[in-house]
């Protein structure tokens, strides 16, 4: 029930356009995630993100364990119907969140030892405590248990968390084979730091094991864009052409089309909605940020070229008075015209791998957001 094929393969790069079949539905990628870290995409209508074109989200293990739990939420129908989502759902396993809260985490050879960031209590993972939750939760992509190793970090402790993520890898796949439900795929995660030998060894051992698709983890960590790429390339050395290769957490818009150049297929990312709450938002033009004060009397939309709901009805002077004023309603707005902005980003990119003029889309991008994000802060 879970294929994936190529379509088309770029000439001029390693880009490609390919479909993942499974029993809920086709996606066609390169496909850009957004993060429904609860089960909700926050602010947003599960029908208004499925009329933006966007046919997978992300939800979290960590999250859904700790809160309503995967109990209540099979009990009620999976996570598809407790959503209402009709599409297709990958769920992170948690190892991110947990490396998120070191302070309130230890790791172990057999899992994460955790205390809840809501009450303090404490929990564990195992590679098969994610597993069988993600089972119950219903997703149709699971990923496994790893370790995301923070930059910098020394080789030695490197090496050591990355043998763990193999360890667990493994205990994992061995899991999935036992109980595997056809309906679900499941992705092994490639990590080994920001050192190119680890970041090869990792990823030929991951891609020994016979997972649905293989997803590069570790990055987004802080490093700087020249060594994610390179990091990225490494990876991708080793990685099939016949599985989706996805990497995970990264989502500037130069970001994603300096992977699909190399042959990335899927993306996932909190920017485009956690900005929009922060009141910063993509253009066509490079970031913008609604509080400036600039933007009091602008009469003209967030983006001139864009046809999003929010800036075919809606100024920059309004939307900056609601923002300033907390007004609920701008958050919904803001956040519709980022998704709408990374929907259209992906047609393009789409559009342009068929069309051989995807690296005249990378400068294009480049001009505007070619710079840390920080800056746009």
């Amino acid at each position: 029930m879970f294929k994936f094929q190529v379509l088309y393969q770029s000439k001029k790069t390693q880009a490609r356009i390919g479909t993942i079949i499974t029993h809920r539905g086709v996606i066609e990628t390169p496909v850009f995630m957004p993060v429904g870290t609860q089960g909700t995409i926050k602010t947003m209508p599960p029908e208004i993100v499925s009329s933006l074109g966007y046919d997978i989200i992300l939800s979290n293990t960590y999250h859904l364990y700790l809160r309503p739990g995967p109990d209540i939420i099979q009990e009620l129908g999976g996570i598809h119907k407790f959503i209402n989502w009709k599409k297709l759902i990958l769920t992170d396993s948690g190892g991110f969140q947990v490396y998120s809260l070191s302070q309130f985490r230890k790791i172990t050879e057999e899992g994460i030892i955790f205390k809840s960031h809501i009450d303090g209590t404490e929990h564990f993972f195992s590679p098969i405590i994610t597993m069988e939750v993600q089972k119950k939760l219903g997703s149709d992509i699971l990923m496994v248990l790893d370790t995301c190793i923070p930059y910098p970090l020394s080789y030695e402790e490197t090496k050591n968390l990355t043998e763990l993520t193999h360890k667990w890898a493994v205990e994992s796949l061995e899991y999935w084979q036992r109980h595997k439900n056809e309906k679900q795929g499941v992705f092994g995660i490639i990590q080994g730091g920001m050192y190119e030998d680890l970041r090869k060894y990792s990823a030929k051992f991951i891609t020994s094991l016979e997972f649905d698709g293989y997803a590069i983890g570790g990055l987004s960590v802080g490093e700087p864009l020249e060594i994610r790429n390179q990091m990225t390339e490494i990876s991708l050395e080793h990685m099939p052409s016949n599985k989706p290769r996805y990497v995970m957490g990264i989502g500037t818009p130069l970001d994603i089309i300096d992977a699909v150049i190399r042959g990335i297929d899927m993306f996932d990312c909190v920017l485009p909605t956690r900005n929009a709450r922060r009141g910063t938002v993509f253009t066509s033009k490079g970031f913008l940020s609604i509080k400036n004060a600039s933007f009091k009397g602008d009469s003209l939309p967030l983006d001139p070229e864009c046809e999003c709901y929010t800036c075919r009805n809606f100024s920059r002077g309004y939307l900056r008075h609601l923002f300033h004023a907390k007004e609920l309603l701008v958050y919904f707005l803001l956040t519709l015209h980022n998704l709408f902005y990374y929907a259209k980003l992906m047609k393009n990119i789409k559009d342009a791998i068929k069309n051989e003029t995807l690296e005249a889309l990378r400068e294009e991008i480049a001009q505007y957001y070619l710079k840390n994000f920080n800056d746009s802060k």
